[in-house]
């Protein structure tokens, strides 16, 4: 007990200190000093605790923070804090940091580099640019580092002197910055060290990072070399470049084309497929990305042996398969027919064509449901009209899933042989195939079916009756719906519900309303709950009020429906009904009148939802983001704006669909910003690429002023719209003011090749006022495919 008291008295002081700090902070300006000194505190909860009270103080501990690094330098521990107190300030860093590279200690100027490039300052690029040739290699390799976390397009001139520089500290750093920097420039001097053992790995790997289609060529070449090891870099290099660009721009063809044009040799294929056998798996499945582009007869062959390796492998393999066999290929139905369940679940979504059919049908007797199943999906792609006999048999199957598909497949076909096997199986089938070809003939509603359905309110199997009721809506013949009021009464609660369903598909008629609204009055709860969802499909008003009552119903499921009425129903009666749900205390109920309110689409029910994205539930804010998506009110932009910044994954999500497919420059720019701010980029780049109306000019205008980061993620959201309008903003963007916009917009045009785009290249090439745009279309050109 006695050994113990120590680190107790210590905690004791740890927290005596902190205390400390608190009390600092909270004076002020006039604690910067003390805070300081507590800088170099034992403890590393004290000093975190320092370090975050400095950086809240803002403006007023930057500059003895500076001093600090500047003179200080006995205790590394000081240095450290210093330094993160820096990168998390509130104040204006940027200015003073900057000074702190001009000063003669080395290890001051490298600190400095770091602290610049954790706070991302773009000003500080032209001068972190100038630290790259430092002879201090510290700092020179801080300044690299920097550069990498702020962006390294705006240096790339000075990055490519560090790789070409031959100092092994330098080269490093450099390499991985222009790997990332996307510039075409960064291509010839990579690819140069392709030829140095020492960097090979690096730069190959940095090649990938690129995304471009000039990396391909270099890469391609590494296949002649005897080494298995060299040939798997190069692929796994090139299956991160073919994700890059399919990221940037949302197709991998350009790629694939590059791979197939650019192989060395015929042996390229083989050379891969020989450096299978010393890779991990993650690598094979890379390897089998890269041979599924480069095709040819060894690859196919290869690729379906793959199929029996470890799921990942074999998933990649299957993928590739499927790029190569845009029509049933030999091997790929050999391996069909011959192979087990799990190759035959692999290779059934490859194959199309109506050759492949007679195999295709031999699967939906395989052992195995999920089989039976995508087979049963294949022969809907098909639509080859033999197959409907096989599949109709399939419409007793144990496996729910099976029935689901096969009836899917049988839809997809149609004709008048369908039609002729599901009346047969309507009427004389077991009581499973009976209920599916129900479904069958409700798809088609075919005239002579009528009568199946109405004979089919007597049948002894309870789920075809029921199915029977479902299809008479399918009807618009009297006899049709007669049959369907009249079981509206039935004595069974059940029969009755699904009546109600049923009603709410078939055409509104006073009979229809009348049966509904007796169902409203239902001993049943879900008789009630059925009718009232039909009522709101009806959408009949002078319903609002019987429905409204429900919402005092006994049970929960007919409240929840009453409310889904009710937002399908116009009239102030049901919006004064859904305002009054929407405070209710059941989370379900008020859940439920936000979507309501939201589909109603009231202005003047705006401002409970837009309260409701305030709620500490998150369900409840996801809702109330959806149900203010329809509206055209200035307060609902900023809304889904804050939105998509919540603390929740599906609500940002949700928010940043909503925004993607909003018209007008305002969500445009929101967007932009957004993409800006956010570290996660891909999400919001996709929803930047949704062409909705205003979008294309948006990106253009906000093009205008981008800097070197931003302006290569407006394009790419241009190049991948895939639209004339895109592609004519993108040789628009060529003739902007700004330098980063027409070297971003050049690069992206040489990603997506045509006659015009080279034509703007080459001219910018010769008349662009600015030399680096000029070096940029120069170095596009020289790698023009």
């Amino acid at each position: 007990m006695i050994a113990r008291r120590p680190p107790l008295a210590a905690a004791g002081a740890e927290r005596q200190r902190v205390e400390q700090v608190d009390r600092l902070a909270a004076s002020g300006p006039p604690g910067v000093p003390a805070l300081v000194e507590m800088l170099a505190d034992p403890s590393w909860t004290v000093r975190r605790s320092v370090v975050a009270s400095l950086a809240a103080l803002g403006d007023a501990a930057v500059q003895p923070l500076c001093a600090c690094l500047r003179a200080r330098r006995d205790s590394e521990a000081r240095i450290a804090a210093a330094m993160d107190a820096l990168a998390a300030s509130l104040g204006d860093v940027d200015a003073a940091v900057l000074a702190l590279t001009l000063e003669p200690h080395p290890a001051v100027v490298a600190d400095a580099a770091q602290i610049l490039g954790r706070r991302g300052s773009a000003s500080a690029v032209p001068r972190l640019a100038e630290l790259t040739s430092h002879p201090d290699d510290n700092v020179a390799v801080a300044a690299i580092e920097a550069l990498g976390r702020v962006g390294g397009r705006a240096a790339v001139d000075s990055l490519v002197d560090a790789v070409k520089s031959g100092n092994f500290f330098r080269v490093f750093p450099a390499i991985d910055v222009l790997g990332r920097s996307g510039d075409p420039r960064a291509i010839g001097p990579l690819s140069a060290l392709l030829d140095d053992p020492q960097y090979l790995l690096e730069a190959a790997r940095a090649l990938g990072r690129t995304g471009s289609r000039a990396a391909v060529a270099p890469l391609t070449r590494l296949f002649a070399r005897p080494s298995d090891a060299v040939a798997r870099v190069a692929a796994v290099a090139l299956a991160e470049l073919r994700e890059r660009y399919r990221e940037r721009y949302g197709t991998v063809e350009p790629i694939d084309d590059a791979l197939r044009g650019e192989s060395p040799a015929p042996g390229a294929a083989r050379r891969l497929i020989h450096s299978l056998a010393g890779a991990d798996p993650g690598e094979q499945a890379m390897i089998c990305a890269v041979l599924g582009a480069i095709g040819g007869d060894d690859a196919l062959l290869h690729l379906t042996h793959l199929l029996d390796a470890a799921p990942a492998v074999a998933s990649a393999a299957a993928e590739a398969l499927f790029r190569l066999c845009r029509s049933a290929d030999a091997r790929v139905l050999a391996a069909l027919r011959e192979g087990d369940s799990a190759r035959r679940l692999l290779l059934l979504p490859l194959v199309k064509g109506s050759a492949a059919a007679a195999d295709v049908e031999r699967c939906l007797e395989d052992p195995d449901p999920e089989v039976r199943a995508a087979a049963c999906d294949a022969l809907g792609r098909i639509m080859d009209p033999g197959s409907a006999r096989a599949l109709f048999r399939l419409l007793d199957d144990p496996s729910a899933r099976v029935v689901h598909a096969a009836m899917g497949a049988i839809q997809a076909l149609g004709g008048a042989e369908v039609e002729a096997l599901a009346l047969e199986a309507a009427r004389g089938g077991t009581p499973a195939a009976r209920r599916a070809a129900l479904r069958i003939l409700a798809y088609f509603a075919p005239r002579p079916a009528l009568q199946v359905f109405i004979d089919g309110l007597r049948d002894a199997d309870l789920r075809a009756r029921e199915r029977a009721i479902h299809g008479l809506a399918s009807f618009s013949e009297p006899e049709a719906l007669d049959a369907l009021v009249a079981v509206a009464s039935d004595a069974s609660e059940r029969i009755r519900a699904v009546a109600m369903r049923a009603l709410g598909q078939a055409q509104r008629e006073p009979r229809v309303i009348a049966a509904l609204l007796e169902g409203l009055r239902d001993e049943d709860a879900w008789v009630r709950y059925f009718a009232c969802q039909s009522l709101g499909k009806h959408g009949w008003e002078p319903a609002a009020g019987a429905v409204a009552e429900r919402l005092q119903d006994e049970s929960g499921q007919v409240r929840v429906a009453a409310i889904e009425a009710l937002s399908g129903i116009k009239g102030e009666l049901a919006t004064a009904a859904l305002e009054e749900a929407a405070r209710d205390s059941d989370t379900d109920m008020r859940r439920s009148a936000l979507i309501g309110l939201g589909i109603a689409g009231r202005e003047e029910s705006l401002p409970t939802l837009l309260g409701a994205l305030s709620s500490e539930d998150v369900a409840t804010r996801l809702v109330a983001t959806s149900a203010i998506s329809g509206f055209s009110s200035p307060e609902v932009l900023p809304a889904l704006v804050r939105a998509a910044g919540d603390a929740d994954e599906s609500v940002r999500a949700a928010a940043t669909g909503f925004l993607a497919a909003r018209p007008g420059d305002d969500a445009t720019r929101a967007l932009v910003a957004l993409l800006v701010a956010s570290e996660a980029k891909g999400p919001l780049l996709g929803a930047l690429s949704t062409p909705a109306p205003g979008r294309i000019e948006g990106i253009l205008s906000a093009l205008a002023t981008a800097d070197d980061e931003l302006a290569p993620l407006l394009t790419s959201a241009l190049a991948r719209m895939r639209l004339p309008a895109a592609n004519a903003a993108l040789l628009e963007a060529l003739r902007l003011p700004r330098a980063p916009a027409r070297k971003a917009a050049a690069t992206t045009l040489a990603a997506v090749p045509t006659k015009e785009a080279f034509a703007a290249v080459e001219l910018a090439s010769r008349t662009d006022p600015d030399p680096e745009v000029r070096r940029v279309s120069s170095s596009l050109l020289s790698q023009w495919a």
